[in-house]
């Protein structure tokens, strides 16, 4: 069995979130807590961040999720080209 390792390029007050390395473009992150994920779309390089998929978060939470996303979108992308480097 092949276990990927999923790099958390960031934390959110306890959520991970989370660059698959085998995932598809655009460029996007997953946000993960307990029993909750949400699928932001990054909108490299200027943003902002957008919601693609949601289960389980608050609209509060996600505008706050949304919102520390884009206080990070330049180190997000620019994680997101490192870990997809070679594809």
């Amino acid at each position: 069995m092949l276990l990927l390792k999923m790099p958390t390029a960031l934390r959110i007050d306890g959520l991970r979130v989370v660059i698959y390395p085998n995932d598809h473009r655009p460029p996007h992150v997953h946000v993960l807590g307990a029993g909750t994920e949400a699928v932001f779309i990054l909108n490299c390089p200027a943003g902002p961040p957008t919601l693609r998929e949601s289960f389980g978060f608050t609209t509060a939470e996600l505008n706050r999720i949304a919102s520390a996303l884009a206080a990070n979108l330049t180190a997000l992308c620019t994680e997101w080209e490192r870990v997809h480097a070679d594809k």
